[in-house]
């Protein structure tokens, strides 16, 4: 563990570095619930990095992990392509709230409804677009994954072999299929279309405009969107764990660098992070203004006023009353994930090579390493509040996702989820293949005065409480559940079932 001066985020909060073996103990105790090839763990606040690294970088050159180690950050990059839109937007360059296609020139953002409003800069920044995360049914069928691997990037090619531009890629048109603004879906192609704007607003590249304009001046001198030379030697080996052992993954290029495309190590990292908590200042230099960076981490769109909703790039949680931002990064081989509490000057990051169920594990252990640091404890699934089974009939039934729904989610979730009693207790299960989903957890009372309040416990599952929430469209009165998976603001949306009544037989068996 090295414990390094890299910022002065806030002269008057208390130091957070970890003593050595406080970090050790902490990584260790990870690595014996989730193996993993290498992992990297970083701690950053008030002017100080705490680092530690176990495992390999590479297994056959017997390469360990240190701060130096190089790893493909995925879709953390999300967050500093919204930083140089930001920088656009301070400098009077884009409206964000003007449409995306005053910006773009190689192809164009199309609505499938003529009387919905065009796709803008915020729609873009806050997954809002109505455009879905997979495009073309092919877009899941990546050589060295399946559809129930990481969320995927566009498409790909191996190492020298040429790539399309977005423009030939999309063929001149992306079309929003859900009235922008209206629904929350994670979308690649939405940020490698922000990555286009800032490269046809700026002049510029987008390899050349992050290292001028983010990466110089915050001192990360071994970050980049390309594979360039100072990086190479140091780029971590990515695996994936089967069942027999260790594979190595094939490496490839995607397309849309601004959707996941960096590279970085843990000491660059961590000056990313000191200048997010910051106000986009380090010791080295600044990016953005203090308000334009409170302005991304504040709520941009929301589902429900109960559930925290997402900023510009960010994801938003709460914990203890302290807010949190977040994002993960997900790519064949390689998992990331930062966790920031702004208001108190404090963050972690964990980036791993190699390790099976990291998209789900790795932002779980960073969460709780970030709540363990504020002193706020695990948080409990309530076991006081009665249940109202009088209300159950009106909650039972089969949801599914918005028509902009994942993809990869549409498979996961086969016909989506379901409602239903089962042993006198209201539960939500999957309607999957996969057995451990479908099985399904019982839906336990969060709010005494609100009965259609819920919380999840899927903590068997080392995930932390989810909460649902069960409401109307205001126009069709269409049952809705609004959740906030994963640190996003989903929506679920009840499927009329031909020949059934609005209200099943409360305690009736159970339906497959």
């Amino acid at each position: 563990m090295v414990t390094t001066e890299i910022a002065q985020a806030n002269e008057t909060g208390t130091g957070v570095a970890l003593l050595e073996d406080e970090l050790r103990a902490r990584v260790a105790r990870i690595l014996n619930r989730r193996p993993a090839i290498g992992l990297a763990v970083g701690v950053v606040g008030h002017g100080s990095f705490s680092f530690h690294g176990e495992g390999l970088a590479d297994i056959e050159a017997n390469t360990r992990i240190s701060q130096d180690t190089v790893f493909r950050i995925g879709s953390i990059t999300k967050t500093m392509t919204a930083v140089a839109v930001m920088q656009l937007w301070e400098d009077g360059s884009i409206d964000l709230d003007a449409p995306a296609n005053d910006y773009l020139r190689g192809y164009r953002l199309i609505p499938d409804d003529d009387h919905w409003p065009p796709v803008t800069v915020r729609h873009l920044l806050t997954h809002t677009a109505g455009i879905p995360d997979v495009l073309r049914f092919r877009d899941l069928l990546h050589p060295g994954w399946g559809p129930l691997g990481a969320r995927p990037p566009l498409v790909s090619a191996a190492l020298g072999e040429p790539l399309p531009s977005l423009a030939e890629y999309y063929r001149g048109v992306i079309r929003a299929v859900t009235e922008p603004g209206t629904a929350f879906a994670y979308s690649n192609h939405g940020f490698a279309t922000l990555g286009q704007i800032v490269e046809d607003v700026s002049g510029d590249s987008l390899e050349h405009y992050f290292r001028e304009r983010i990466f110089k001046p915050l001192g990360m001198t071994d970050t980049d969107l390309l594979r360039s030379d100072r990086i190479q030697s140091r780029l971590a080996t990515g695996y994936v764990l089967g069942s027999s052992g260790h594979e190595q993954i094939e490496d490839r290029e995607w397309i849309g660098g601004g959707d996941g495309g960096v590279y970085s190590s843990s000491r660059d990292l961590a000056r990313y992070l000191a200048a997010l908590l910051g106000g986009g200042t380090n010791q080295h230099g600044s990016i953005l203004e203090p308000g334009t960076l409170l302005m991304m981490f504040d709520n941009q769109f929301q589902t429900d006023p109960r559930l925290p909703g997402v900023g510009l790039a960010f994801f938003r949680a709460d914990a203890g009353g302290h807010r949190i931002v977040d994002h993960d990064g997900i790519l064949p081989g390689f998992n990331s994930s930062l966790v920031l509490a702004p208001e108190k000057g404090v963050g972690v990051f964990g980036m791993t090579n190699g390790a099976s169920g990291a998209m789900f594990w790795l932002p779980e252990e960073m969460g709780g390493l970030l709540h363990d640091l504020l002193g706020v404890g695990a948080e409990a699934v309530p076991s006081d509040i009665p249940q109202h089974p009088e209300v159950w009939g009106d909650l039972c039934g089969r949801y599914q996702l918005p028509a902009v729904g994942d993809l990869r989610g549409r498979v996961v979730m086969g016909g989506g989820a379901q409602v239903l009693v089962r042993g006198g207790r209201l539960m939500l299960r999957l309607l999957t293949p996969i057995p451990v989903l479908y099985r399904g957890l019982p839906l336990h009372p969060h709010d005494a005065s609100d009965p259609y309040v819920f919380r999840l416990d899927p903590s068997r599952f080392g995930m932390r409480p989810i909460r649902l929430i069960f409401d109307r469209e205001p126009t069709s009165g269409r049952r809705v559940i609004h959740t906030d998976l994963g640190g996003w603001p989903i929506t679920l949306y009840e499927v009329a079932r031909p020949g059934r009544g609005r209200q099943p037989r409360v305690g009736a068996s159970e339906e497959s």
